[in-house]
């Protein structure tokens, strides 16, 4: 593939980064806040609709490689998310705030999974080589990065009240969206000549019997969750711990901007070291990274900084390399690992991590006593151990599991052929 076209695959990751972020990041502490929402309902509410949309993702994706091409997925994916992204960020006056949730947010996750799930699976059909796969990857995580920032910063940019600055976010986000969508469907060749239509039976069957897959996955569902838990609390502990939400935009923004810097370093170390071990290094900088967020409290803004800065280079890896490793499978002719359906379970655990981070953590803080907005010591002492110290036993268990399957991960992901030892 030519680097145009690599960059225009990997536009779309932009506005599709830029809508998953309000949804899970933004969209708890707005209901809370200022429609009412309690904190253990809301948790429930989360956690069901993140369940539904994650159960239906491995039949999205089967049925996905039943059709003959990704493009027209991807588009059908996109407009229920145009739609119903605007109604999540602004619902409508005199109807149930509960109601209008859930009803926008199976509309959010109907669309955003049909696109994501074909998009990935196309970029991994294009991966003809693993170096190749690592670039398409890095294209589409990179530019999600880009989107991710974007979402982060621009609602405190463009009003000072959440609400206001997240409906004007949304009307900039539609016309990028369309504009993304142009460009990659337009610009990039989509590979698949005809219709696969392997018995659904068949498909859960290779993807069950795949040993390395189901290794990966497992990896890859701890360190979600270890991910997953303090993005759903950030905003409540840059609120209430560090009593900054000022600065709350930019805290997100370095976070994400190291993401951005370190994917051209990640996606080096992984041609020459291999994908599996770059990943269980960014494992142990996250580790030594965020090890010292529990010990913060107000006036500590510099150090979280850091922490952010920290982090954030080894989201870079999490980002780019276990889908890379995905793709090495697929690629790997000697098991059968069907594109769609294993996307389709890997964002079925994407969003099953979401979904614990939300139906979990949640709920707890509130039985353990804290108040959004309440600064009380008991109540911060909660947030900053479910906040802190539970991610990081989560993703030393990750790294656990990924340390003696590093070699045979990478097995089949044709490395000897480009003078890497395996």
């Amino acid at each position: 593939m030519k680097t145009g076209e690599i960059a225009a695959y990997g536009l779309l990751g932009a506005p599709l980064a830029a809508a998953a972020l309000p949804v899970y990041l933004h969209i708890p502490k707005l209901y809370a806040e200022h429609y009412g929402l309690s904190l253990a309902l809301l948790g429930g509410l989360l956690f069901a609709a993140r369940l539904l949309d994650a159960l239906a993702d491995p039949l999205i994706g089967a049925f996905s490689d039943r059709a003959r091409g990704r493009r027209v997925l991807v588009l059908a994916g996109l407009l229920p998310l145009a739609i119903g992204l605007p109604a999540l960020v602004r619902p409508a006056a005199g109807i149930d705030p509960v109601l209008w949730l859930t009803g926008a947010l199976l509309l959010v996750y109907a669309g955003y999974s049909l696109a994501t799930i074909n998009y990935g699976a196309w970029g991994a059909e294009l991966s003809a080589t693993p170096a190749l796969g690592t670039r398409l990857v890095a294209s589409r995580e990179g530019w999600a990065l880009v989107g991710v920032v974007a979402a982060s910063v621009a609602p405190g940019l463009l009003a000072d009240q959440a609400p206001a600055g997240l409906w004007r976010a949304t009307l900039y986000w539609l016309p990028w969206l369309v504009l993304a969508a142009a460009l990659t469907l337009t610009r990039v060749p989509d590979t698949r000549a005809a219709a696969v239509q392997p018995p659904l039976r068949d498909t859960a069957r290779e993807l069950a019997a795949h040993a390395r897959f189901r290794r990966l996955l497992a990896v890859f569902a701890l360190n979600g969750i270890a991910a997953a838990i303090p993005g759903t609390l950030v905003l409540f502990f840059i609120a209430d711990v560090l009593v900054e939400p000022a600065r709350e935009g930019l805290f997100l923004a370095l976070y994400f901007m190291a993401g951005i810097a370190a994917l051209p370093m990640w996606t080096w170390l992984a041609d020459r070291f291999g994908r599996a071990r770059c990943w269980a290094l960014s494992m142990l900088l996250a580790i030594a990274a965020f090890g010292g967020a529990w010990t913060l409290e107000a006036g500590d803004a510099p150090l979280f900084m850091a922490i952010c800065i920290g982090s954030g280079i080894a989201l870079g890896a999490d980002l780019a390399l276990p889908p890379a490793l995905l793709a090495g499978l697929i690629a790997d002719r000697r098991e059968a690992l069907p594109a769609g359906g294993a996307f389709g379970v890997w964002t079925l655990v994407t969003k099953l991590n979401l979904a614990l981070a939300a139906g979990l953590a949640l709920p707890a803080l509130a039985l353990l006593g804290y108040r959004p907005g309440v600064q009380d010591e008991a109540g911060r002492a909660a947030l900053t151990a479910v906040y802190a110290l539970l991610p990081l036993g989560l993703k030393a268990a990750a790294l656990c599991l990924l340390w003696p399957a590093m070699r045979w991960l990478e097995a089949g992901d044709l490395y000897r052929s480009e003078g890497v030892k395996a």
